[in-house]
């Protein structure tokens, strides 16, 4: 935007002596203009500083290349991990991609989808708050405009979902920790911000069945997006309480375990699967921090990579036209093993 008073292209054209139609020529393509006058509008825009609002000039045109990118939460490492790699995508698509947080308020998503609509995106990608969500105006928007559901589906709206194969993530941990150790304990919060956390707690269910082992479910006290606080917290006064039945505790996502990690050290309790560590933690997500805890974090990553680029190309698809049923896709992780389980 200009910082010399110049509020719009007519302003701009005006005060510079151009023709309208020539100077927003210019702006979308400046090589579709002559030299001579190239060069005179650039000569404009440098004594003038002025610079279009992209956002004004899209609205008047049928499509735009804006896309925009909603999710909970852009401080969560997943969805900044996530939302890096779609944003990328778009540039290389030659799109022009928006960034917002919900800040895991349904009001605020509410909103964010109202402010898109005056952007007229060509499409959107967005992580909503699953059953916090407004449905009906999430629907509404969706009818309107190409959008694709990751991370957390909500019915079967949009153009497509795409997302981590959460049950997945929690069978093929508790697999793994059953064969190599005691059965896990599962650590999540009672009221938790992501509703994937749903599907893992079941699926932690359903292989402690298939093993023949009791399941043990801690639900700690807590809302909202603070994992490692309401972890460390609850997992404190778990601990004092002596409320796990084994030495192995899986948790429902890497952010209440690194809080978990914390815990055990102020608790002079040593985390590891060597002989003699008191405790074993595992943790799912992936978030590249839990290379960097003490120690390390046993855990199962999203396949960060795979889930963008497939939400990406199916927005794309259906922005260019081509015929996209609705369908799910759910893509597995991997299991990470380290020092911490």
């Amino acid at each position: 935007m200009s910082d010399s008073g110049i509020k719009n292209m007519e302003q701009f054209a005006a005060i510079s002596g151009i023709s309208r139609p020539t100077v927003s020529k210019y702006f979308n393509d400046p090589d579709s203009v002559r030299r001579s006058s190239r060069e005179r509008i650039e000569a404009a825009i440098d004594k003038y500083n002025y610079r279009p609002n992209i956002y004004a000039m899209n609205q008047n045109r049928a499509m735009t290349k804006n896309i925009g990118i909603v999710v909970p939460l852009l401080s969560d490492t997943y969805f900044a991990e996530i939302a890096r790699n779609l944003e990328q995508h778009c540039i290389d698509a030659g799109y022009r991609p928006t960034m917002f947080s919900s800040h895991g308020d349904p009001k605020f998503e509410v909103e964010i989808l109202d402010n898109l609509r005056s952007l007229k995106p060509a499409g959107v990608l967005i992580a909503p708050l699953g059953r916090a969500s407004n449905r009906d105006v999430l629907e509404k928007f969706c009818e309107d405009v190409p959008t694709l559901i990751f991370d957390s589906k909500v019915g079967e709206i949009g153009i497509e979902f795409v997302g981590s194969d959460n049950v997945q993530f929690a069978r093929d941990i508790t697999d793994y920790l059953c064969r190599s150790g005691e059965p896990p304990c599962f650590f999540e919060m009672k009221t938790p911000a992501n509703p994937n956390a749903h599907r893992r707690r079941q699926s932690y269910l359903d292989a402690m069945a298939s093993f023949g082992f009791e399941p043990q479910v801690i639900s700690i006290e807590g809302e909202g997006w603070a994992f490692e606080e309401i972890g460390f917290r609850g997992a404190n006064d778990a601990l004092a309480r002596k409320l796990f039945s084994t030495n192995t505790i899986l948790c429902s996502n890497d952010r209440l375990a690194i809080g978990f990690l914390t815990a055990c050290y102020e608790n002079g309790l040593s985390v590891g699967r060597s002989e003699g560590d008191a405790i074993r933690v595992a943790g799912q997500d992936g978030h590249r921090l839990t290379r960097y805890t003490c120690p390390p974090l046993t855990t199962v990553s999203h396949n960060y990579e795979a889930v963008s680029l497939q939400a990406a190309k199916a927005l794309f698809a259906a922005i260019d036209g081509e015929e996209n049923p609705w369908k799910s896709t759910r893509i597995e992780g991997k299991l990470i093993l380290r020092a911490s389980a």
